[in-house]
């Protein structure tokens, strides 16, 4: 799997998982598009992002939650 636009660094954002350095984390990405928002959309509120930029941090964000299990309420 290339994830070579994904970066963690202590000194950006805490360490948190983002888009090749930048201070914008794959979680933001993630919680943006989980809430509606389309790439198109994210494309166009940051232009200094690309297509293959969201489409890792969704990739990356499969990963690790295929990498830990989550004990889920009973329902």
């Amino acid at each position: 799997m290339n994830l070579d636009r994904i970066t963690q660094q202590a000194t950006v954002m805490g360490g948190k998982a983002c888009i090749r350095g930048l201070r914008v984390t794959v979680s933001m990405l993630v919680g943006q598009i989980a809430a509606g928002v389309t790439i198109d959309d994210l494309l166009a509120e940051y232009p200094y992002l690309e297509r293959e930029d969201i489409v890792q941090a969704l990739r990356y964000a499969a990963w690790r939650a295929e990498e830990r299990e989550i004990q889920l309420a009973a329902a």
